[in-house]
């Protein structure tokens, strides 16, 4: 039987915005998200400081419950984001916020939480058979952003649990020369190269620089948001085919994954991988996938999806909470 709905702030904190959104939760289930509101983390002083401006524009008592999906490990005393000044300490954080109930959760544990509760219409079909995510097994979750997130959920007899990793670390694997010279120019840089240097936001200029030298063409240096734009709306063709180069080392990424989680079903997440739903599909990244040696007849049948929901760090900071307090 299902007890009472109950309401919550769900935030979103990352290093650059946090955003808030009031929740309802019954019987481990979101039954509703309200509408997203999102502030510069650089305009406040605390995450208290943020919470009390969004109370503000709510124009509403808040909810006496919360969950925090955050940028950083949950682990320790102390909770430091990487890009933020903002430090969370998790014995006082309820009482900083004058809630009674608190959840909190990596942010990419928490897009494995959207990922076992979102309806099938929140998942666009990337690649392999158009079938739905299954009801049993390990769904894998690699989600380019900042950074690359990597998570994945098992399904087992009507539940589910959310498995968080740092998997976006692992070696970068050269498929061709190319992928052999990239590797090259960013070993002398940063001496180990993680999968993170090529396949996250800040990875697509590695790429750009490297195809740039391989031309003997010369460049502007521009910043990532203007890279991004220039290769996704066409205006710079190097930053195209620079795009082209990151889908495919997507694909052979997210490939290595479902290997080593023993996936039946990826999913892609992750704020660039919400910025290339357009361009994946008839990209290199479905060959790339499944160019496992032996193993290809298996990951053909693997179906991958991406999440097409507007806030999945919101909806998972929900879904988190109402896991935790389905009792």
């Amino acid at each position: 039987m299902e007890g009472a709905t109950v309401e919550l702030v769900a935030v979103d904190l990352g290093g650059t915005n946090v955003r808030f959104a009031i929740a309802e939760v019954n019987g481990g289930k979101v039954v509703a998200l309200g509408e997203a509101t999102t502030l510069h983390t650089a305009e406040h002083a605390s995450l208290a400081l943020a919470w009390a401006a969004f109370a503000s524009r709510a124009g509403r008592p808040l909810p006496r419950a919360a969950s925090l999906a955050v940028a950083c490990p949950i682990s320790g005393d102390v909770l430091k984001l990487t890009n933020s000044p903002w430090v969370l300490r998790p014995a006082t954080l309820a009482g900083e916020l004058s809630v009674d109930r608190l959840t909190l959760v990596n942010d990419f544990g928490a897009v494995g939480h959207a990922v076992a509760q979102l309806p099938e219409s929140c998942l666009r079909h990337i690649a392999g058979p158009d079938i739905g995510l299954p009801e049993e097994g390990v769904i894998g979750i690699v989600g380019p952003g900042t950074g690359l997130g990597v998570a994945h959920v098992l399904r087992q007899q009507g539940n589910y649990h959310v498995m968080e990793s740092e998997g976006g670390h692992v070696d970068f694997a050269p498929i061709d020369s190319i992928d052999d010279g990239l590797l090259a120019k960013l070993r002398a840089r940063y001496r180990r190269v993680s999968a993170e240097r090529i396949v996250s936001g800040p990875g697509l200029a590695n790429i750009y620089e490297y195809l740039a030298g391989l031309e003997g063409r010369s460049i502007a240096q521009l910043d990532d948001k203007a890279l991004w734009a220039a290769a996704l709306d066409g205006s710079d063709s190097l930053a195209v085919t620079a795009l082209g180069r990151f889908c495919m080392t997507l694909g052979s990424v997210a490939g290595d994954l479902a290997l080593a989680q023993g996936a039946h079903a990826m999913v892609i997440g992750g704020g660039i991988g919400a910025r290339i739903v357009g361009v994946l599909p008839g990209s290199g990244f479905a060959s790339r996938f499944t160019a496992k040696g032996r193993f290809e007849a298996m990951l053909s049948g693997i179906p991958v999806k991406l999440i097409v929901h507007e806030q999945p760090g919101l909806f998972g900071a929900a879904a988190a909470f109402a896991m935790e307090n389905k009792g």
